[in-house]
């Protein structure tokens, strides 16, 4: 039986909604298993899907938890596994965001991507995301995570957040989902029981107000921050709250819910901020928190980031473009730029970004393409897993256990013209290989390779 900490009990017995003989019931039973469909990769996936989550068009229960490294759509991209509380925020976004627009999007503490494949999904094409993580391990695995999502108007940068406050005004929308104690993980994640003190909440809660000191300034009049926790204490939720309103002037906003969802609408000591605590007695979900504030004054309908006069990514020339025609699909819709050798897939907004904040570490920009060999293309991972490489590419059709053992770099033989040829799974690309005639190269990357 798995005892929570008295101590902390006794923290969160005032919090509105907490029912401690249900609450502790509730972490006695394993965590429910949800995923987020990725709406850009639409398929019939390997589980039936009949339990939506009721905040999340795109988010359904299982009913019991598959193996995911053996189901080659997971490799794909074409869902994410996700807690279901965390879906939520696509609805409070969507409740006060008008995303027809051309936006700008920040995702402070990204890693692993949950969130910002969800945010990235509400994005238009001509909008960008920015997604930071400040651990250099942690945002390669952001960064593979967003390259599976498909997209092209994303950016990864492997940065404090102290690096962007001197940025001011640009972004329209910001997610903070903050580091914290974690006790609303205290239901799959046994060990953060032990872990958890009174005096780890007091250092989470210096901790957010700090990262949150240094990004509150990049977000524009108008624009909107979503403030996140997988915490229960009030100290890192509700208090975090009326923090923000007292010390930077933002105003709440509360966001339409359904009684039946079991949410738990709050509102704060000192400000009433609004603030939605999802428990695992009430909700079918782990503990999640969420906040959402809007900065005074008007949003600019037209988004535009001032170029700098030094621009690390230029455009290519036409010429040069036009060796891409055939495996970029609606390339004119596109940009195509270049750092160093590789060429790079992204829009507009996102371009003008990167230039304008050119002293911030990039670990990903768009879609990397791939390089030039005397004028022939030699492909890049990311360009497989990408929704805009083109039809006419050569591809391979594999089945289940090609794929499998494709993925294991295990195949040893298969069919394909000669050249380059796109591993293909159910249409969605997981990897090239180069044919020889007699035998074919292998070019998936070891990291993504299954050693299992």
């Amino acid at each position: 039986m798995l005892k929570l900490p008295t101590e902390f009990i006794n923290s969160i017995c005032n919090c509105p909604g907490f029912e401690e003989a249900a609450f502790t019931e509730a972490h006695q039973t394993s965590s429910p298993t949800s995923i987020r469909i990725n709406p850009f990769k639409p398929t019939t996936l390997n589980f039936n899907l009949n339990t939506p989550v009721p905040w999340n068009k795109n988010g359904f229960y299982l009913e019991e938890r598959p193996n995911f490294t053996y189901d080659v759509l997971f490799q794909a991209g074409c869902y994410y596994v996700q807690e279901a509380g965390s879906m939520f925020i696509e609805h409070a976004l969507t409740s006060c965001v008008d995303f027809n627009k051309t936006l700008l999007a920040f995702d402070v503490c990204a890693s692993p991507g949950g969130k910002s494949t969800l945010l990235n999904s509400l994005l238009n094409s001509n909008s960008a995301l920015v997604a930071n993580e400040i651990i250099k391990q942690r945002s390669e695995v952001l960064a593979q995570n967003l390259s599976k999502w498909g997209t092209c108007n994303v950016v990864v940068t492997n940065n404090d957040p102290s690096s962007y406050s001197e940025i001011n005004d640009v972004f329209d929308i910001i997610l903070v989902d903050a580091p914290c104690s974690g006790s609303g993980l205290f239901g799959k994640q046994h060990d953060a029981v032990d872990e958890w003190s009174l005096d780890n909440v007091n250092l989470c809660s210096q901790r957010q107000k700090r990262i949150l000191s240094d990004i509150i300034g990049t977000l524009k009049q108008g624009g909107t921050l979503v403030y996140s926790t997988c915490s229960y204490s009030p100290s890192e939720n509700e208090e975090i709250a009326d923090w923000l309103i007292s010390e930077f002037g933002l105003t709440t906003v509360q966001i339409p819910t359904e009684k039946n969802w079991g949410i738990v609408e709050t509102t704060s000591e000192k400000q009433k901020a609004f603030g939605y605590r999802f428990y695992p007695d009430k909700t079918k979900s782990e503990g999640f928190f969420c906040s959402v504030f809007k900065k005074p004054g008007a949003l600019d309908s037209h988004h535009q980031v001032r170029k700098s006069k030094y621009e690390a990514f230029s455009i290519i020339k036409p010429k040069e473009k036009e060796l891409f025609t055939n495996w970029i699909k609606n390339i004119d819709d596109h940009i195509i730029t270049k750092f160093k050798d590789d060429y790079l897939l992204t829009n507009q907004t996102t371009l003008d970004f990167i230039n304008k904040f050119s002293n911030l570490y990039y670990k990903k920009v768009g879609t990397t393409i791939g390089s030039l060999i005397k004028n022939e293309v030699i492909p890049h991972h990311d360009l497989a897993w990408s929704i805009h490489h083109s039809n006419s590419i050569q591809t391979i059709e594999c089945n289940q256990e090609q794929a499998i053992q494709f993925l294991k770099k295990e195949l040893q033989t298969i069919e394909g013209n000669k050249g380059w040829n796109l591993m293909s799974h159910k249409n969605f690309g997981i990897g090239w290989i180069k044919h020889l005639g007699s035998r074919f190269n292998n070019y998936l990357p070891n990291e993504f390779r299954i050693l299992k």
